[in-house]
């Protein structure tokens, strides 16, 4: 990242009682990450079945799911900026403490807005340990060739844990109910939070002096979650409301801006974005998590609603993903980038990406799995699995650690909002193409089906969007190393 936030001194650090290393201290953030990614993606299989339980309607469904994503990333920035303010392994552990409280709230929710709302403190917790996760492992693997080892491992934890949430869905809902999908954070959230309490080197931070824009945060958060509510309903409502909720949305995105411009303190340096590195590749970001995102959640009602797999079928189904990814990331990527350049790693993973979503284009009405399911899954995840770690690595090269919490946030905010416009752009898509076509006195497997491959269609476009955008601007000048940083 070329610009950092001026006259910040680093974080200090205090001698702990204890020194553990480094790898220990990336495995600790690594299963912190791995619960928060878990249960932004458990839902999935679960979602018919919560619905049936407490009366969700269609749109109201997607709820359970955006209202997570929103609070998550509409917070990641701020979090981020305060983890470098009141060091990062306060923050880090305070969010699991959050995280894992609303998670007992979920799994003893009775009522949509209990459920919805316990989701959405569950955001909170999530970006408050997630946003400053990033910024701490550049700081703990400051050497290039350690860094990318580090970041292909905290990135193959990440990606298959999404995949991994889907098959816990399924198995934990069929086994038991919708509820311990919540439940079982308790256990795993305690040990984490006390792993982490022992094992992380505390930081004092810079100070709360220095200031934070909770102004900004505010503007960012409500213009992040009237854009969901915008697409997600855009089939419900007349075409002038439509496009009058849209014109605030970019009102709050432009009193954002204005607001970062003036602020003596802003949330995000508006001049970080003169990084061709950093804009490029969180823009490669937003149209990648989405097309990943969409997939995960219309490949598992494809397999239910279309191809009628119980839950625990479903879950085992997408397993193959996580075995996939953690595979190749663990054993390829770190070795793959370091030899060939994060750049050409990202465009073999996302020409993978777009080949995986263009077969799902295709699944129809009566596929089955192994034939219209497993190939684009396995390519799918061959693809993330090379793009991601280079992504990552290049969206953090040449952060400075004072600033490493503000670039670790901004990633994972991009990350989110990419999933959720992916998710409630493809899931009006479909089930608007659906509605439309049972209108039409189609039968109700056929327009489903229809349905999800429209979305996939659109899906491949995102990807394509992607591998073009990351063609150009990312591709790297005569100066640039081959490794991140």
């Amino acid at each position: 990242m070329s610009a950092a936030i001026e006259n910040s001194p680093s974080p200090a650090t205090v001698a702990p009682s204890r020194t553990y290393s480094r790898w220990t201290s990336l495995a600790v953030l690594c299963a912190g990450t791995l619960m928060t990614i878990l249960d932004g993606n458990i839902v999935t299989v679960a979602m018919p079945a919560i619905q049936s339980d407490l009366g969700f309607s269609g749109p109201g469904l997607a709820w359970v799911v955006n209202a997570y994503l929103i609070a998550f990333g509409g917070l990641l920035l701020l979090v981020g900026r305060m983890g470098d303010l009141v060091g990062r392994k306060r923050m880090f552990t305070s969010g699991l403490a959050v995280f894992t409280a609303a998670s007992v709230l979920c799994g003893t929710a009775t009522g949509q807005g209990v459920l919805i709302a316990a989701r959405a403190l569950q955001g909170v917790g999530g970006a408050m340990a997630s946003a400053v996760v990033l910024g701490m492992l550049v700081a703990l693997f400051p050497e290039p060739r350690e860094q990318a080892r580090a970041i292909a491992v905290f990135s193959a934890v990440g990606a298959a844990g999404g995949a991994l949430g889907t098959f816990l869905g399924g198995a934990l809902t069929q086994a038991l109910n919708w509820h311990w999908i919540f439940l079982i954070n308790l256990p795993i959230g305690a040990v984490a939070w006390l792993t982490a309490v022992r094992v992380l080197t505390p930081e004092r931070g810079v100070g709360l002096g220095k200031g934070a824009d909770y102004p900004g945060a505010g503007l960012v958060t409500g213009a992040l979650m009237l854009t969901v509510y915008v697409i997600v309903g855009a089939g419900t409502r007349s075409v002038t409301t439509t496009l009058l909720l849209a014109a605030l949305t970019l009102a709050l995105f432009t009193a954002f801006t204005v607001r970062q411009a003036r602020a003596a303190r802003p949330l995000l340096r508006l001049r970080l974005f003169r990084s061709r590195l950093l804009t490029g590749a969180n823009a490669v970001q937003v149209l990648m998590i989405g097309t990943m995102y969409g997939f995960q959640f219309i490949g598992a009602l494809y397999l239910q609603r279309v191809l009628g797999y119980g839950e625990l079928a479903t879950g085992t189904a997408f397993l193959p993903a996580p075995v996939a990814i953690g595979l190749l990331m663990l054993g390829l990527s770190a070795r793959t980038v370091a030899r060939f350049g994060g750049h050409r790693v990202l465009l073999a993973g996302l020409v993978l990406i777009t080949a995986g979503t263009a077969l799902l284009g295709r699944a129809p009405a009566d596929g089955s799995y192994p034939v219209d399911v497993l190939p684009p899954l396995l390519l799918l995840s061959a693809g993330f699995a090379a793009a991601m770690p280079a992504l990552t690595g290049l969206a953090m090269s040449g952060a400075r650690d004072e600033d490493a919490g503000l670039a670790s946030g901004l990633f994972n905010t991009t990350q989110v909002v990419g999933g959720s416009l992916g998710l409630a752009a493809l899931t009006t898509l479909a089930a608007n193409r659906t509605d439309t076509l049972l209108h039409q006195g189609a039968e109700l497997i056929p327009a489903t089906a229809e349905g999800y491959r429209l979305a996939f269609r659109v899906a491949t476009g995102f990807a394509v969007a992607a591998l073009a955008l990351a063609a150009v601007v990312l591709r790297p000048s005569a100066d640039s190393p081959v490794t991140p940083r």
